[in-house]
């Protein structure tokens, strides 16, 4: 019963904050299921990919709902990354606890600061008059109507499939998302605005983890006994973090999430010598 109640408890917290920012709940599902549960990284990564492939696609259908999510993008993303991220899973169970953890910690720091160093901002400043800007190197994908449908050039979808891959990569290797490489990609390389970026992100996360849990379960390497209610919560977590996401999404918010993902890369690496 304590570790259906703790497991439940922490599935919410990364439904809840999945539900926030579209994308950060996804990488805190490990280091919950380490601390918390005491799991070592290769039990952890498989249940942490089925709760965030179930949370995030009931954002992804509410964002569907809302006509956010640009479904071909998210497609064509997610076909990269479910390419890898069954090699990226392959490659979590055989390498060692401590060295996973360290590199795990590595991606964490990096997208903490990432996150300091680029707050987020209001979108809707640089979307006038967005039909009248021409691809760049910069700003390959434009939008080519009112409704925000991108325009399909080769340099869009190749900078889009690349994002995929190293989404889908992560993801499997370290039970993350991908939604901390989906979510800046499509805010570099488009004129997207972030509602529909972060819907965006959780039709990625959702399709691309699919793969990884399935193969998991294919490799015997899931703990229903964990997952099960850990992946509950995390989909309580992620109705109740869509209902709060339009009252506290903003710079704010992005910058706690940050300064918690380094506390806990910090713990991470200090557990690993202690």
């Amino acid at each position: 019963m304590e570790l259906l109640i703790i497991s439940s408890l922490l599935g919410s917290i990364v439904g809840v904050v999945l539900g926030l920012t579209g994308a950060g709940g996804a990488i805190l599902a490990v280091p919950l299921l380490i601390f918390g549960l005491q799991l070592n990284m290769s039990e952890a990564v498989p249940v942490a990919l089925l709760a965030v492939c179930m949370s995030a696609a009931i954002g992804a259908v509410i964002g569907l709902k809302q006509k956010k999510v640009r479904y071909r993008a998210a497609g064509l993303i997610a076909l990269a990354g479910s390419v890898v991220s069954p090699i990226g899973l392959w490659f979590s169970q055989r390498i060692p606890h401590e060295p996973l953890i360290l590199l795990f910690s590595l991606v964490l720091g990096y997208v903490a600061v990432s996150m300091l160093r680029k707050p987020k901002q209001n979108t809707q400043e640089h979307h006038t008059d967005v039909m009248h800007h021409h691809p760049s190197p910069e700003i390959p994908c434009m939008l080519g109507n009112a409704d925000g449908r991108l325009i399909w050039t080769w340099p869009c979808a190749r900078v889009l499939a690349l994002s995929g891959t190293l989404a889908g990569f992560l993801s499997g290797l370290l039970g993350v998302g991908g939604g901390f490489v989906v979510v800046p990609a499509l805010r570099k390389v488009t004129f997207l605005q972030m509602q529909s970026i972060l819907a965006t992100s959780l039709a990625v996360i959702a399709l691309v983890s699919v793969v990884g849990a399935t193969s998991a379960v294919l490799m015997g390497t899931m703990s229903w006994s964990v997952a099960t209610p850990f992946t509950a919560g995390a989909l309580v977590g992620m109705l109740i973090g869509n209902r709060l996401a339009n009252r506290f999404a903003g710079p704010r918010l992005q910058q706690g999430f940050a300064w918690m993902a380094i506390f806990v890369a910090v713990g991470m690496v200090v557990n690993v010598f202690i």
